[in-house]
Formats: C-alpha cells, structure tokens, sequence
C-alpha cells in the first residue's frame, strides 16, 4: 500500500480540510484539531511503523506550500480507507483496552466500543447494579479526547429544565432561554452521553429525545412554537441509554417501538456468575478474608437463581452494586451480620411474617454467620440449591 501524506489545516469552528479543499473534518480526532488550532499549526498524517495513522502538528507554510501545486487526486478516498482499516483492526484488539476491574463479556464490549466509533446509538439492559453505567464510563475513559455526560433521565421530575433549560426574563435580554448541561453536550464533537435509567423517565423525556435520537433528524427543539430554531447534534456523538427491564422494576415504562428504532443495537447485560462475583470483590478489597468475600458472592448466586425460578422464594436479587458494598463494610471492621442489615434485608418485605421475603433472607444469611468457636472460614460449606428450602 502506497503512504499517502495529507496534511490539514484546522478552522476556528475545529472543522478541518485538507489542501484541496475537501472537508476531512470526521477523520480527524477532536482532540487533535484542538491541538493544532491553539498552537496555530497544520495537521500532518503519518504513518507509524505498525501501519497506524496518527495526526501530528506541522508549519503552516508546509500546508500553504500544498495549495500551488495541488493536483486533486484520489488522497481522501485511499485516507478513508486506511482509516476504516484501521477501525476494523482496532475493534479485532480492543478486548487488551477492556480493565480488570470491568467483568464483562468480551464479545459484549467490543459491541459497545464499536458502537462509540462509528456514532452508533446503543441500549444496555439488564438488573440494577449489573455494570451498565460502569461499562459506559470505561469506554469512555479508555478513549482519548472524548468527553463524558451522564444525566440520570430516570431521576428528574422536570425534563425540560434537565434537557432544554429554563425560560428567564429580564429588562435587557426580553425572555430567553439559560440552556441546561445536555444542550452543551450534544454539542460536543465525538461526546459520549449516557441518558441513565431511560425506562423511568418522565414521558416529556421521551418526546424531547426523540428528535435528538433519531439518525435522521438528530437535533434538540427548544420550543414547540413555530419557527423555533433548533440544535443540530454534533457530529460523533453516541448516546447510550441504560433500561432496568423486568418485573421487579414496577416504576420502569415499558420501552415501545419507536424508542427501540432510536438505537443501533442493544447489549444486553447479565448478573455476574459466583465465579466472576468473587474475582470482582476480591479486586475491591483484597484484604477482606476470603471465605467472607465467598459468602456474600454464594448469597447473591442465590438470590438470582431464586429470581429466576418457578416457585421464587424473592423476587429481588442482590446486584453487584450491592455486594461491592457489604465487601467494603466488612473492609472497614463490619460483620457479616451488621453488613447484612444494611445492605440485604431492608430490599426484603416483612409482610407475612414467618413466611415473609426477610425471614426467608435472614436464614440463608445465617448459614454464613462465622462461629467464634468454629476454625472454618465459613460455618457452612456447602452449595446451596435453588429450591432448597431455608
């Protein structure tokens, strides 16, 4: 393959073009053009001994000395080729970007890492405290020159105020509009923006979102009066929404199908397995007994299978978030016991007494209840069943 050299030169609105005049703008990163912008110079593409393309300042009289002698060849069609090339192979490796700390699914994360390169909306489903907004934050994180908004769509009672803004007045500006955080941010060249818990927002979420999601309208309107202007998103921009689904989420609405069509793809995210449960407490606190970090991961399992069971004996399971957060109790000198009263039994009812859902939870926790008298890590070792009866 022949290296073509291009060089850019980068305008005051960040937009780049190349010296024949073509907009390359999409094929540069943000925080790239940035750069160059502030320091006044071109953008170079080179190319690395690996075969990549990287962006790298250079002189502006080495672009203006392109101008004269440009002869418009076929330089921005083979660049957008190496660059697509350069996608594919990035998503092949991806999986080395994916931190210890995230427990997920491969397959899974390069699904959500290729939505964010190619401007692809994306759902994440699945049980509270399963990763979702984590996963989102990594992607982010692991991606250079990309900014991060989260708003919690599911948590504001006023999303005109969350999404649009407030309607002021005042003697020397008449009635204008002071334009919330989310204006600003689908603004934002190449942002990531997760709109959390999409499933309990407010129907007037729903209807502004609908036009900024949508592929093919992709702006925000500020008003619904005629001749309203209206903001464009960004180019690069990726929203990715997060939905509790199930029948334990009674306040959740039922996603229909034209928020549906608004994303690319769905990931769906599962619970953690005891295993990968474990491993993820055992990467928070290291220094917590391992039996006891064993214990809280078995009660979870359990949790979750009883969930999923014909004759569940819970109808709520105990979420990763929530083990993470018994582990750092017994970090800080708690007991099993004590973080159990905290973390465990208050998500369980008491109706019905001896038969209730926190009896039920007290018992099992109880097995795992450490005996001062009794060498073991844990009092009980063995492997509780899904209809074992407690």
């Amino acid at each position: 393959m022949t290296n073509v050299t291009i060089f850019a030169k980068v305008n005051d609105d960040l937009t780049a073009v190349d010296t024949y005049g073509n907009d390359i703008t999409d094929t540069i990163p943000l925080h790239s053009r940035k750069r160059a912008n502030a320091n006044g110079n071109a953008l170079k593409m080179i190319h690395t001994t690996t075969g990549k393309t990287q962006w790298r300042d250079a002189d502006m009289s080495e672009y203006d000395a392109l101008l004269a002698v440009a002869v418009p060849p076929k330089k921005v069609d083979n660049m957008k080729n190496e660059l697509e090339n350069d996608i594919v192979e990035f998503l092949k490796d991806c999986g080395k970007l994916k931190p210890s700390h995230l427990i997920m699914d491969s397959l899974k994360w390069r699904y959500l890492m290729r939505s964010v390169l190619r401007g692809k909306n994306v759902m994440m489903t699945g049980p509270s405290g399963c990763g979702k907004t984590l996963a989102a934050q990594t992607i982010a994180s692991v991606l250079d020159g990309r900014k991060f908004f989260y708003f919690n769509v599911g948590a504001t009672q006023d999303p005109r105020s969350t999404l649009i803004g407030n309607t002021h007045y005042s003697k020397e500006k008449g009635t204008f509009v002071a334009e919330a955080l989310f204006v600003k941010a689908i603004q934002t060249p190449n942002a990531i923006v997760l709109l959390d818990e999409l499933t309990r927002g407010h129907a007037d979420a729903w209807n502004i979102l609908m036009t900024v999601l949508d592929e093919n309208q992709r702006y925000l309107r500020i008003d619904e009066m005629p001749d309203t202007p209206t903001i464009k998103v960004a180019r690069g921009v990726t929203f990715i929404a997060t939905a509790n689904i199930g029948a334990e989420y009674t306040a959740t609405r039922v996603l229909d199908r034209a928020m549906l069509d608004r994303f690319a793809s769905v990931v769906e995210m599962e619970p953690l397995d005891k295993s990968d449960e474990v491993t993820l407490l055992q990467m928070s606190y290291p220094e917590v007994n391992f039996g006891d970090l064993n214990a809280i991961a078995e009660i979870a399992d359990h949790t979750r299978k009883q969930v999923k069971s014909e004759d569940p004996k819970v109808t709520t399971s105990i979420s990763s978030r929530m083990t993470v957060e018994m582990a750092g109790l017994l970090n800080d000198g708690f007991t099993l016991s004590e973080a159990s009263e905290a973390c465990i039994f208050p998500f369980y009812s008491s109706a019905g007494g001896n038969d209730s859902e926190r009896t039920y939870m007290r018992q099992l926790v109880q097995k795992y209840f450490v005996d001062p008298n009794n060498t073991k890590e844990t009092p009980w070792d063995g492997v509780l069943a899904v209809d074992t009866p407690v």
